[in-house]
């Protein structure tokens, strides 16, 4: 039980390991924005039609999939209406809108990967506790492609906030979701997880995931002005997130 947590652990805050990147960033841009903007845009749609809808067919079957994916892009639609897009009349004197939207694109960013790493978190857990060395691998799976998925999160955040620390924080907290997720697991679902209900979540978080991608991260992207990098932001995200599942 230890060795399964543990791995949850490692597999999770592999997020730290992206989130290093903004330390390396020496000067803004706005065209390192909008090729960040788009990488990020290009994990979260690649990780969510080629790992997380895959995934749910796979255990579920097309149409209770498809049904968890729109279920799930309407959960995020409702939330969306709720949350305002624009926190200017709340701090005036503190931050710009375009830094506002920024820190609200991280933020949600940060939050459709939490909630991805949730269920990672289970399937880690207990893959771990039905064979030890099926969970090291598949940690190791989930820690590799975590990777580009604190990028994606902390590259927002520094841009919104000038803050490394923070961005950097932003990684952390999206990325100790998998380990909640393990431990959530131990104490309320190892009698009562089903496959069908986790097949059935992950299907969720990619209608999430993809919705975010389209609501917020391009078109904040393509309001830099920046195509052409906007597109290899994307083409670089998705071929980093490609290869890393060469390894799951």
């Amino acid at each position: 039980m230890l060795s399964a947590l543990i791995l949850t652990v490692l597999a999770g805050l592999s997020t730290l390991l992206g989130g290093l990147v903004i330390f390396f960033v020496k000067k803004q841009t706005d065209g390192f924005l909008s090729i960040s903007m788009g990488f990020s845009a290009g994990v979260m749609i690649f990780v969510a039609f080629a790992e997380l809808l895959k995934e749910s067919i796979d255990g579920i079957g097309y149409f209770p999939a498809v049904i968890a994916f729109f279920f799930g892009m309407l959960i995020i639609y409702i939330i969306d209406l709720l949350i305002p897009h624009s926190y200017k009349q709340e701090n005036p004197c503190i931050e710009s809108k375009r830094k506002c939207d920024l820190k609200r694109c991280g933020v949600l960013i940060a939050i459709g990967i939490a909630i991805h790493n949730f269920p990672e978190g289970i399937a880690v857990f207990f893959s771990s506790l039905t064979d030890i060395h099926v969970g090291m691998a598949v940690a190791f799976a989930i820690a590799l492609h975590n990777i580009p998925e604190g990028i994606a999160v902390a590259m927002p955040i520094y841009y919104a906030t000038n803050s490394r620390v923070k961005a950097f924080w932003y990684s952390f907290l999206s990325g100790v979701a998998e380990p909640v997720g393990a431990l959530f697991a131990f104490l309320f679902l190892y009698k009562f997880i089903t496959p069908a209900l986790l097949y059935g979540i992950l299907g969720a978080v990619a209608g999430i995931m993809v919705f975010i991608s389209f609501d917020e991260l391009l078109p904040k992207a393509y309001e830099e002005k920046s195509s052409n990098k906007i597109i290899l932001g994307i083409i670089s995200g998705m071929a980093v997130m490609a290869l890393s599942l060469v390894f799951i």
